[in-house]
């Protein structure tokens, strides 16, 4: 029954990651069109769009993990679909760059269902198993980047409208898929009571950082995160800009990180994991990102990107492996706040994270900026990811002891 609750959960993934996927390639397109900017300036109104979405997922994330705590995964997940079909019909239809702040607001309070998903996970899995089935997580990712981008691409040469329905129209199929097939994960006894102290950003971090070893990875994540931003919130941006490529090209390339992906998050992580053990496995994946963002912050041709997206991509082997790691560290019936807590620290890295990152994209990028360096965000980025490691080793060194009498 657990095989095929992983399963189930997997699909409603896959299908949410898709639709997420088809609108990326025509996000900057549809910025300059609405704010009669250049693709370059746009990235600046990309990056306030990506802040105002992770504030209001800082602020909802705890919110939507406790009441999975209290009322189960299921219930949570599905309004959380709901909110995600409406903000892509919205900004199908917006009329100008207002309505988009509209609908990351919406997506940013209903945006829960990636919290939800791992939660739900760390239900049904066992604790050896947890680092490979939270890898799941990024074969959806993977398989849903494969098709998503790759769709958006070719559906935004017919208008960049176009692939926000299509995206509205996945969420709805999930949605569907959802309610008639998705089972209940949480059993009843291990449900917990639903607190509003506890269900806050500040609330559940600072209930999480009562684990001395959580409180230690929590510092690491947050760098990572923001790290992470050099590329998710500047690469249609960079490749536009400074190789030329047309929306199709854009998904073509996330189409082919998503076969990464796939092949990092549901081949090579269940050979690594159990083979180099978790540490190894974050620490080797910690030193492919770095390498990775180095090499993107210095090629000058478009194949270059392919070869070092494959670097980069290995890196995915680390984040499984975190996940297995600190969930193994709380009681059952605290893992959606620690997947809330975890959440929350995303979206926190997130308000800053694009803003900054774009913003350093667009100053050094700029035909008339004193420094001219467009890789600028990524060697930023590896410099944070390093401090990242730094502390994320620090933190495993820790005594689980601890760990366990601190929560008592």
């Amino acid at each position: 029954m657990k095989n095929a609750a992983v399963g189930f959960i997997f699909i409603t993934l896959l299908l949410d990651v898709i639709g997420l996927g088809i609108i990326i390639p025509v996000v900057p397109e549809l910025i300059a069109e609405l704010k009669g900017v250049s693709i370059t300036e746009a990235s600046k109104y990309g990056g306030i769009l990506m802040f105002v979405y992770a504030v209001f997922q800082f602020l909802f994330a705890p919110i939507v993990g406790g009441l999975s705590d209290r009322y189960g995964r299921r219930p949570v997940l599905l309004l959380s679909l709901l909110g995600f079909g409406l903000d892509y019909l919205l900004l199908a239809l917006a009329p100008s760059y207002a309505w988009l702040f509209i609908g990351r607001i919406l997506a940013g309070i209903f945006g829960a269902s990636f919290t939800t998903c791992s939660a739900y996970i760390a239900d049904v899995s066992t604790p050896e198993k947890k680092a490979q089935n939270f890898g799941l997580i990024g074969v959806a990712f993977g398989v849903g980047f494969i098709f998503g981008p790759f769709i958006g691409g070719i559906l935004g040469q017919y208008g960049t409208r176009i692939p926000f329905y299509a995206a509205a129209g996945v969420s709805a199929l999930n949605l569907i898929y959802g309610f008639f097939i998705l089972p209940e994960s949480l059993k009843p006894e291990n449900r917990r009571k639903f607190e509003w102290s506890r269900a806050n950003p500040i609330g559940t971090i600072r209930k999480i950082l009562l684990f001395p070893q959580l409180r230690a990875m929590l510092g690491g994540l947050f760098f990572i995160y923001v790290a992470s931003h050099a590329v998710q919130s500047t690469w249609n941006y960079f490749t536009m800009d400074q190789f030329k490529w047309s929306i199709a090209e854009v998904g073509y390339s996330l189409g082919f990180v998503g076969i990464m992906s796939a092949l990092v998050q549901g081949l090579l992580i269940r050979i690594a994991i159990p083979k180099l053990g978790q540490h190894k496995a974050i620490v080797i994946g910690f030193l492919f990102y770095i390498l990775g963002l180095i090499l993107f912050s210095v090629a000058n041709e478009a194949w270059m990107l392919y070869a070092i997206l494959v670097i980069y991509s290995l890196g995915g082997i680390a984040g499984p492996a975190i996940q297995g790691f600190m969930s193994n560290l709380v009681p059952m019936n605290e893992q959606g706040e620690l997947q809330g807590a975890l959440s929350a620290m995303l979206s926190l890295s997130s308000i800053v994270g694009p803003l900054l990152m774009t913003n350093v994209y667009a100053a050094f990028a700029d035909e008339y900026s004193s420094i001219l360096f467009p890789g600028a965000a990524f060697a930023l980025a590896a410099l944070f990811s390093i401090l990242s490691l730094f502390l994320v080793v620090r933190a495993m060194k820790k005594k689980a002891p601890e760990v366990i009498s601190a929560a008592e």
